[in-house]
């Protein structure tokens, strides 16, 4: 028994006990080297630049060989590893609801020719402020988000996108695990807020509003500012020429201020960073789909109604110029949403849910720079999701360890208090914590390297070379082109 009096630090002890016990038996292969790989992970010190040098740190108690062999034949029980990171204490936002954000990042592996299952990845950036297609390995990953100004994020899940799988089913499939392990876990119960899902604009928000309807899901999405949405049609009055009921109303084109109209709700608040900040929200607009891509195979065209939401900052932290921000509030079916509108609490809420959005890029970015996600020259993409998990779950000891650590600061830094300690700062700090934890791993066994290939033989088994994967058919694909390209703009977007 461990004797302390702080309530929430013992707590925050038996809790990272209790993940390193778990992890340690859903490692079902090789599991006493995968498990000092974390450690040597979270112990190493400053950022993780070379696998093999993680060999060196004094947690990691085998050679270099048994490293890479852990990630070349070990084995991770994935799904058992998922739901014990769903059971861990999960942060919630300022109302006391589940807030989760879904987005895709890429391991690029742009040289990588006998690496299988590429794509092409966009970047931006990389050249002369360009969008580029790089080839690597992009991973879809879902997070629980906290409330206020922070670098703290919950990684619940992480799925490699595979050639030719369709974004928005594969996230609608993570979210709809994610959000079963949480209930199962007994973070939500029936009469808990509804969990709220935040995207950005690369995501097909009416897609997945419409997969995942049957569940106690909220879909908030950014919107491209050259869209068009609908309104309810009018009043219909049958008779013998009129035509079947319309099913769509007026348009609301986000470029002409002349369709907007009055808006049913306006919200104005002072911020410090970013001045004045005015929402303006419109209810019950829809997008009018069409039957192409994915709603193919739909036999009846759904009608999605939502709510719009326009956010204006008078200036930007950056000094950059300060664009519109469009959001869309899926409220529910048709009819079934008229007294589901937002009221101005709930707009400022959902626009505060969206900026909170922008914390799992600090978790991508510690996740490569600092934890060294993307070091690994890895050629097995099974490995790669193996590598993956364990930064996830080293990831998840650090906020499990939050509470515990104490501030090991520069010389330069400023001074923290514990609960504004950054991801980094607390693993300075986790070799410490790691000597009162329990350390399953069993001690390593005497061995030594194979013989190997003989001096002055050649390797007469040539690894074989991939493609990279582009989505392309061959009902649309085309030799030629004899077709001249019109001069015409392009057309507007209508959906």
């Amino acid at each position: 028994m461990i004797s302390v009096h702080d309530a929430a630090r013992g707590s925050a002890v038996g809790d990272l006990a209790t993940f390193r016990t778990e992890l340690h038996r859903c490692l079902s292969a090789r599991a006493d080297a995968l498990f000092e790989l974390a450690d040597a992970v979270l112990c190493a010190d400053g950022p993780v630049r070379s696998l093999p040098a993680l060999s060196l740190v004094a947690e990691h108690r085998r050679g270099h060989g048994a490293l890479y062999d852990a990630l070349g034949a070990g084995r991770i029980d994935v799904e058992r590893l998922r739901t014990v990171v769903a059971s861990m204490p999960m942060p919630r936002a300022a109302d006391g609801r589940i807030v989760l954000a879904v987005d895709v990042t890429c391991w690029l592996r742009p040289e990588a020719h006998t690496v299988p299952e590429r794509i092409l990845c966009h970047t931006y950036g990389r050249g002369k402020d360009q969008h580029i297609g790089v080839p690597g390995w992009p991973y879809s990953f879902v997070v629980a988000l906290e409330s206020g100004r922070s670098s703290w994020t919950a990684p619940l899940d992480a799925v490699r996108l595979a050639p030719g799988t369709e974004l928005a089913a594969v996230t609608a499939e993570q979210l709809r695990a994610v959000v079963d392990r949480l209930i199962t876990a007994g973070h939500w119960q029936p009469g808990d807020p509804a969990v709220w899902v935040v995207m950005d604009a690369g995501y097909d928000a009416a897609r997945l509003a419409w997969l995942l309807r049957d569940l106690p899901v909220r879909v908030l999405a950014r919107m491209r500012s050259d869209r068009v949405l609908r309104r309810p049609p009018g009043p219909w009055i049958p008779g013998p020429k009129c035509g079947r009921p319309p099913r769509h109303g007026s348009e609301f084109i986000f470029g002409d201020p002349a369709s907007w109209g009055t808006p049913d709700v306006t919200t104005v608040t002072e911020t410090r960073l970013y001045g004045t900040a005015t929402a303006r929200a419109w209810h019950r607009l829809h997008p009018r789909l069409t039957r192409r891509a994915a709603w193919a195979d739909c036999p009846e065209l759904p009608i999605l109604e939502g709510t719009l939401i326009r956010l204006d900052v008078q200036r930007l932290p950056s000094g950059a110029t300060a664009k519109p921000v469009w959001l869309w509030w899926f409220t529910g079916l048709g009819h079934q949403s008229g007294g589901d509108n937002p009221d101005p609490t709930m707009i400022d809420l959902l626009c505060q849910a969206f900026l909170r959005r922008f914390d799992i890029e600090h978790t991508f970015r510690l996740l490569k720079q600092t934890l060294g996600w993307c070091v690994p020259k890895l050629r097995d993409p099974h490995a790669a999701d193996r590598w993956t998990w364990l930064i996830i779950a080293a990831y998840t000891q650090l906020r499990l360890a939050r509470p515990l650590a104490s501030d090991l600061r520069r010389p330069w830094e400023r001074p923290a208090p514990p609960e504004r300690l950054t991801p980094a700062r607390v693993r300075r700090g986790f070799r410490h914590l790691r000597a009162n934890s329990p350390c399953p791993a069993g001690a390593p066994k005497p061995t030594r390297p194979g013989p190997g290939r003989p001096p002055g033989r050649p390797n007469r088994h040539p690894t074989r070379r991939y493609d990279v994967h582009i989505a392309t058919s061959n009902a649309t694909r085309k030799t030629t082109s004899s077709k001249k390209k019109s001069a015409n703009p392009r057309p507007r977007r209508t959906g």
